[in-house]
């Protein structure tokens, strides 16, 4: 029996329906990641599931032996909470219990009767049954052997960090016993380093999962099947994320050529009915009936395409280009009272570099982009600007909305030289449609206040990038939007990001930044992982060194392949399309009655047919292979 099976469920709020007929089943030892865009519902089913809501209708059952535990996204609701406290109430039922036997031993002292010794004593078995002579020690001992000192018990769950909060809440799932887990975006606030740990745990654990998460990279990690909310009904494939992408596609283009050759072959009967009726004889009509009723039957099962969902249109050009050495930053430091956040930081950055930072949280990431914006000043040290930089950021915290204006009003406000229709129409291209545009930015989500940030900084024509996270709270579409717009940007780009997909996707040059300094790796994040992998102390704790002549012609080497690789993409894309009116052309020539009489003519453009559409799939196949 499936650990969890969903049937038939629908839920609306008001007018707005999140999803109907939504079925699927969960197998027991199941990783399944559960993706789609920003609200369409996806925490809506984990409160269903977890019995905190209740379905329109249709039904959720649970196997005899599971026990859900939920991870909500917001971990440690109860911010005033002391650690102890937030983790031993997931023992609630067992405190209760040992209130109980207070109660009741009491009352066993007044009134020692037959009833209520035979209470006292069900209570007391129950509570030791269910593990209550040990659980204060075991919450203990859990805190401790997941990094929490004795020192952090009393402190506020609030003064948590958010890595802290999520362990803190995974924490309460496994000593819950739960054995079918609700994780709902559960790397939020997560370091790479803390990723790293809660992967494991998850690949460890031998109970099911239901993982809501925009973190591909995670997602391609832990997860073995991938079901999507989209146009409020669920698919389940099997296979992580890339996987999910790969069959979609191939699922999605499969829909459209049956809808389209169902289409042709509706027109085809159709154009024999009119001619049978034309003749107008009975054998005729006879004809023209049975044909009709085929081509019925055809549209009867006809099921055209879902049209695909509105994504970001954006494009980041430059006004202008800066010159070869963007930024140069030499030895520098900072601290904060006795906490040192690095030292002796040197780095140079070159035009149309991607290079990304990553580090654990604290270490001073944010802090170094503000000393770079000489919003905060270093300790020691020198910061230098290239010629023609042109510097654009984005704040992960958004402190640069005014959150009491509308969209409109705080993009127009920060270019007043646009016109209004120039500022609705790029409004509209980030997904901010009619009366959205008057939306005040305090009721926005974070999602949406993100779309707003990138607007601005695509109207900035910018030629060197400060991003700071620039993929939280989008999902994965927008994600995938804002890597394709990056890489076919021209200018340089210093961004920091715990999105490793996103990492993979983009970065040139990573920089792992830590107390003494960088430590450079010359490629991606998978090309991180192998060098790490290779280092006996796992993460080596080297200073950037000056670069010697061969790192940097290794870095123009790696830049010219890329030029290359987009120079072949674009080649494809227009062979591709050539090929596309190629091929249409052909086939009208094919659906003509001149060719159906001429049989020598017909083979001739079947065989040119047949040849167009093997170069055009071989076309897409290089295509794939360079986008990979």
């Amino acid at each position: 029996m499936p650990s969890l099976s969903v049937h038939n469920l629908y839920k609306s709020f008001v007018d707005k329906v999140l999803f109907e007929n939504m079925s699927f089943e969960i197998e027991k030892g199941d990783k399944v990641g559960f993706i789609g865009a920003n609200g369409v519902g996806k925490t809506t089913l984990f409160c269903i599931i977890n019995g905190e809501l209740s379905p329109d209708s249709g039904q959720v059952f649970t196997s005899s032996e599971t026990t859900v535990g939920y991870m909500e996204q917001h971990a440690c609701t109860h911010p005033e909470r002391s650690v102890y406290d937030e983790l031993i109430s997931g023992f609630q039922y067992l405190i209760d219990t040992e209130a109980e036997i207070e109660r009741i031993n009491a009352l066993v002292g007044q009134q020692p009767t037959d009833e209520n010794i035979e209470r006292q004593t069900a209570l007391i078995e129950k509570f030791e049954r269910q593990g209550g002579l040990t659980y204060k020690s075991r919450t203990r001992s859990a805190l401790i052997g997941f990094g929490f000192t004795e020192d952090m018990f009393s402190m506020p769950t609030g003064k948590l960090s958010g890595g802290q909060r999520s362990k803190l809440s995974l924490l309460k799932l496994l000593l819950s016993k739960s054995n079918f887990l609700l994780l709902d975006e559960p790397t939020n606030h997560l370091d790479i380093a803390s990723v790293s740990w809660l992967e494991s745990f998850i690949k460890d654990f031998k109970g099911s999962m239901l993982i809501v998460s925009h973190d591909r990279y995670f997602l391609d990690s832990v997860t073995n099947k991938t079901i999507e909310l989209e146009h409020k009904k669920t698919i389940m494939y099997k296979g992580n994320y890339t996987e999910f992408r790969a069959k979609k596609q191939a699922y999605l283009d499969s829909l459209k050529n049956k809808y389209e050759n169902d289409i042709r072959e509706i027109k085809r009967i159709e154009s024999i009915v009119e001619q049978q009726k034309r003749w107008g004889r009975e054998r005729n009509f006879i004809t023209a009936a049975s044909k009709q009723k085929e081509a019925d039957r055809i549209k009867a099962q006809l099921v055209a395409p879902d049209s695909e969902l509105e994504t970001l249109h954006m494009r980041f050009e430059p006004k202008r280009e800066s010159g070869t050495d963007v930024l140069i930053g030499t030895g520098l430091s900072k601290s904060f009272g006795e906490k040192k956040l690095f030292s002796n930081l040197d780095f140079h950055i070159r035009k149309g570099e991607r290079v990304f930072i990553i580090g654990d949280n604290g270490c001073g990431k944010t802090t170094l982009f503000n000393m770079l914006l000489g919003k905060v000043a270093c300790d020691s040290g020198m910061v230098d600007f290239g010629a023609q930089v042109d510097i654009g950021y984005f704040d992960q915290m958004q402190n640069n909305l005014d959150l009491n204006k509308t969209a409109l009003d705080e993009v127009w406000d920060s270019f007043p030289n646009l016109t209004e229709t120039r500022v609705r129409t790029c409004l509209g291209s980030f997904l901010f449609k009619g009366d959205e545009a008057f939306k005040p930015l305090k009721k926005m989500s974070g999602g949406e206040r993100a779309r707003v940030s990138l607007l601005k900084l695509m109207l900035g024509d910018y030629n060197f990038l400060l991003l700071d996270e620039p993929t939280n709270h989008l999902d994965s579409g927008s994600r995938e939007q804002l890597e394709k717009t990056l890489s076919e940007y021209d200018g340089t780009m210093l961004i920091i990001s715990h999105d490793r997909y996103f990492i993979n996707r983009l970065a040139t040059r990573i920089l792992k930044l830590d107390q003494s300094g960088f430590t450079q790796y010359l490629g991606n994040y998978d090309y991180f992982l192998e060098k790490c992998a290779d280092s006996s102390e796992h993460i080596s704790k080297a200073v950037l060194k000056e670069k010697e002549p061969n790192v940097y012609q290794l870095e123009k080497q790696q830049r010219a392949k890329e030029r290359k690789r987009l120079n072949d993409i674009k080649k494809l894309e227009q062979l591709i399309e050539r090929l596309d009116g190629e091929i249409d052309e052909l086939n009208q020539e094919l659906r003509s009655n001149e060719i159906a009489a001429d049989y020598e003519r017909l083979m001739e453009l079947t065989t040119e047919l047949e040849q167009k559409q093997d170069e055009q799939e071989r076309a897409y196949e290089e295509w794939a292979e360079l986008n990979r």
